[in-house]
C-alpha cells in the first residue's frame, strides 16, 4: 500500500484514544534503515556515501516523533533489527533526492504480528529550503507522522491483555537468548508461526531476577547509543540540508533539461526529415529550402545533446556533493562505566561485543542452576 504525501500540509501528530496503564507501554525500536542502494533503478542518480548517512538519519527523525506522540514508553534509534523488544520498525530508503523520499516501513511486535508493510512517499515544498520560510520542520516531517499515526491507530485496536502479551514475550524471548535451557517451555509456535505464551516463570524465580538485572543493564547500554545517533544527527544536519536544498534544485533543473533537450531532439529530427525530402524534390527552391532545414535540423540535435552534458555536469556535481557530506561525519566516541566504545559506523559490531559482555556477566552470576520455581500457568 503506497501513500503520497506533501509535506507542505504535515498531519497533527495523534496520541492514544485514552491514557494507557504503565504496564501497556510498549517499548519501541527503530533499526537502522536499508540504504536500498542493491536494488536501486540503474537509472537514478544514487550516492551510496548520501544513502547511508540517510540510513541512520531517518531512524533518529522517526523515534522522536514517536516520543514526542507520549503514546509509548522507550523509543531506541538500534543497529539492527535483531534486539528484542516490544515492536520492531524496520525501513529501506527507495528513493531520496531532496525532492521526493520514498520509504518502506515494516513494524511487527515481539509475538512476530505485523502492524505495518507500507510504502510512504513525500514530497517536498518548493519553500522547503527557503531559509525566508524554511519552518522548524524536516522537509518530509509528514511522512514520520504519518508512519507515527499509523501506528497509534493499531495500538488503539489491541485489547489490554494483548499488549501485555506483547511486553511478556519481549521479556521471554530476551531471558531465553541468554538461557534457552532455564527458560524452555515459556513460549510455544502457533501454526502460523506467531510467538504464543503458554507459561509464566514465578515471579520470585531468581533466574528471572538476574535475567531482568541484565535488561536494565542492556537497556542503559542502548540508551547510551541514543547519544552517538543525536550527535551523529546534529552533525549531519547542516551538510545534509544543504545537500538537499542543491539535490532539489538539481533534480527540478535536471528535469527541465531533460524535458528540453528531448524536445530540441524530437524538433531537429522532424526538421532533419523533412529537409531531406525537401532536398530531393525536383524543385530548385525546394531543394535549397531542404538544405537549410537540414542545417538547422543538426543544429537543434546539437543542442539537444550539449543539453544533456549539461545534465550529467549537474549529475557529478552532486556525486562532490555527496563526498563532502561523508566526510563531514566522524567517528563519536562513547564513554561507558568501564571502557570506551568508538562508534565508526561498526555499531553493529559493538553491540554484538556488548551481548558477549551481558553473557559473561549471566554465566559468572548464576554459577550452577538453582532449582526451578513452580510455574504459573496460563489459564485460557
Amino acid at each position: 500500500m503506497s501513500q503520497t504525501v506533501k509535506s507542505t500540509s504535515v498531519p497533527a501528530l495523534q496520541g492514544t484514544a485514552v491514557p494507557v496503564p504503565e504496564d501497556e507501554l510498549m517499548d519501541v525500536a527503530v533499526a537502522i534503515f536499508d540504504p536500498g542502494i542493491d536494488f536501486a533503478d540503474e537509472d537514478e542518480r544514487l550516492y551510496p556515501e548520501v544513502r547511508r548517512a540517510e540510513a541512520r538519519y531517518i531512524p533518529k527523525l522517526l523515534t522522536d516523533v514517536l516520543q514526542n506522540s507520549g503514546a509509548w514508553g522507550a523509543v531506541r534509534v538500534v543497529p539492527n533489527a535483531d534486539r528484542v523488544t516490544d515492536l520492531m520498525i524496520s525501513g529501506t530508503i527507495l528513493h531520496s533526492d531532496g525532492e521526493t523520499l520514498e520509504i518502506k516501513v515494516v513494524a511487527k511486535d515481539s509475538r512476530d504480528y505485523v502492524w505495518l508493510d507500507r510504502v510512504y512517499e513525500g514530497t517536498a515544498s518548493r519553500y522547503a529550503y527557503d531559509a525566508k520560510t524554511r519552518s522548524s520542520y524536516d522537509p518530509f516531517q509528514a511522512v514520520y507522522h504519518h508512519v507515527a499515526n499509523d501506528l497509534i491507530g493499531i495500538f488503539d485496536e489491541l485489547p489490554s491483555a494483548q499488549r501485555k502479551e506483547i511486553r511478556t514475550v519481549s521479556e521471554l524471548l530476551f531471558a531465553q537468548s541468554f538461557s534457552s535451557e532455564a527458560f524452555e517451555g515459556y513460549l510455544d509456535k502457533t501454526r502460523k508461526g506467531k510467538q504464543l505464551v503458554v507459561r509464566l516463570p514465578s515471579e520470585d524465580d531468581p533466574m528471572l531476577a538476574r535475567v531482568r538485572m541484565l535488561r536494565e543493564r542492556d537497556h542503559v547500554f542502548v540508551d547510551t547509543l541514543q547519544t552517538y545517533y543525536k550527535g551523529f544527527s546534529d552533525e549531519m544536519f547542516g551538510p545534509y540540508q544543504e545537500w538537499r536544498k542543491l539535490s532539489y534544485q538539481e533534480v527540478v533543473a535536471y528535469q527541465e533539461l531533460k524535458r528540453e533537450s528531448t524536445r530540441q531532439l524530437i524538433a531537429g529530427g522532424a526538421a532533419i526529415i523533412a529537409g531531406i525530402a525537401a532536398a530531393g524534390s525536383g524543385d530548385r527552391s525546394a531543394r535549397t529550402a531542404g538544405n537549410v532545414a537540414i542545417i538547422g535540423g543538426g543544429y537543434l540535435l546539437k543542442s539537444g545533446l550539449e543539453s544533456r552534458a549539461e545534465a550529467q555536469i549537474h549529475v557529478e556535481a552532486l556525486g562532490e556533493i555527496g563526498q563532502s557530506l561523508e566526510a563531514e561525519i566522524t567517528p563519536q566516541v562513547i564513554e561507558l562505566e568501564d571502557r570506551t566504545v568508538m562508534i565508526s559506523g561498526s555499531v553493529e559490531d559493538q553491540y554484538a561485543q556488548w551481548r558477549e559482555v551481558l553473557a559473561e556477566i549471566y554465566r559468572n552470576e548464576i554459577g550452577e542452576l538453582p532449582a526451578q520455581t513452580p510455574d504459573n500457568r496460563i489459564q485460557n
